[in-house]
């Protein structure tokens, strides 16, 4: 493994059929003033609000809501968060979903106590988190973006048609996450393979760079395995529990830091499809399928050898008779096939974007400069027209 990096990992998890039952342990570390953060109201209709609300009111918690978090968390949303959490001395934060909710907490965490914009100083200036940070607590119910024991927040700004990511620390990171798979169960098929890909290109974003022999590839590669294997499962038998315990795990390692050691990393599928989320609000995991197929088939040929791996340890891939590029074309081939076989958007069209659209997307996605290739606006403009 090459270069020097430092690893710490704060999050405390709780998994498993019976891991609600731990938020008795976490809330009495805490004050009285719980913020319920959750979505459009799923978790009303299944039965974990009551579950979650029965708990806190059990621990002699005040619970106050802030409801209505959507899939691409808005500048406004936190805005409107941070007045709730302000007016009610908030002392948790406590986010029941999936990753939008999670990475909304996280936002809320650092903004509810700033002095300053928050979208100014953390998004657009980048600027380090000097405040006091609220405690943030997660209770997954989808598996995908890995938000539940890492830092990152995405916000949109819907005036300006930005989604920007941002990372805020060890400090910012959930004190706690409740990882139950059953809880997943309910997702619309829709839902869960989105998550699923999202869990799946986490991981590549990391794997394909560098090319020394790199602990970090190895474990990449099991992870990959493990989630190819259990979607398919899963997409058959949705409440299958070891394929969906194992989908929700491998979300939790693609994004928590580890499998990056040692990495330069490049987020470019991300980059492009978190600029096509600004202009269409599409859901976050079907912008990384669309224009995953065309971005890796350009980048294939500058990082062959890690192209060559990915198919011959991921998807098993011959190699008897056949040139090294033979075989990573043939390893993107598998990948497709599979997406395909997911049911996952291939096509940026089907995400509302339309040829009036691509020229400011293209300016949006910023390119990444650690990846096998640093791409012009032009790459980038073809990236998205060959999904059209």
């Amino acid at each position: 493994m090459l270069g020097n990096f430092t690893y710490c990992n704060p999050t405390k998890l709780y998994f498993g059929d019976e891991s609600l039952n731990f938020l008795n342990d976490e809330l009495p570390k805490y004050g009285k003033n719980v913020l319920l953060i959750y979505g459009g109201g799923s978790i009303k209709k299944n039965g974990i609000y009551d579950e979650v609300v029965k708990i806190l009111k059990d621990n002699g918690k005040e619970v106050f809501e802030d409801s209505g978090v959507m899939p691409n968390p808005t500048l406004d949303k936190l805005y409107d968060g941070m007045k709730i959490a302000r007016e009610n001395s908030i002392d948790l934060l406590l986010a029941v979903g999936g990753g939008s909710c999670c990475d909304y907490a996280k936002a809320l965490s650092v903004s509810v106590n700033c002095d300053e914009d928050p979208w100014d100083k953390y998004f657009i200036r980048r600027e380090a988190v000097t405040c006091k940070i609220l405690p943030v607590g997660c209770i997954l119910t989808m598996a995908g973006t890995g938000s539940e024991m890492n830092s990152g927040a995405v916000i949109s700004n819907t005036e300006k048609k930005l989604k920007i990511d941002r990372s805020f620390g060890e400090a910012a990171m959930p004190k706690f996450s409740i990882l139950n798979p059953k809880f997943t169960y309910s997702l619309p098929r829709r839902q869960m393979v989105a998550g699923i890909y999202d869990i799946f290109n986490h991981i590549c974003e990391q794997y394909f760079s560098n090319e020394d022999d790199n602990t970090s590839d190895y474990i990449a590669e099991a992870l990959m395995k493990s989630v190819v294997h259990s979607s398919l499962i899963a997409i058959d038998d949705p409440e299958n529990y070891e394929a969906r315990s194992n989908i929700m795990w491998s979300a939790t390692w693609a994004l928590n830091s580890l499998i990056s050691r040692g990495k330069k990393t490049d987020w470019m599928v991300h980059l492009i499809g978190q600029a096509i989320g600004a202009y269409t609000d599409a859901t976050h995991g079907m912008t990384l399928s669309a224009v995953s197929m065309p971005y890796y088939r350009l980048i294939m040929s500058y990082g062959l050898p890690k192209f060559r791996r990915f198919a011959l340890e991921v998807w098993g891939i011959r190699p008897e008779g056949k040139s090294d590029e033979q075989i990573a074309s043939e390893g993107l081939d598998a990948m497709e096939e599979w997406m395909n076989k997911l049911g996952l958007i291939m096509k940026t069209s089907e995400l509302g974007v339309t040829e009036d659209m691509i020229d400011a997307i293209a300016e949006n996605a910023l390119a990444e400069t650690s990846g096998y290739k640093v791409l012009s606006k032009d790459e980038i403009v073809a990236i998205i027209k060959a999904g059209m």
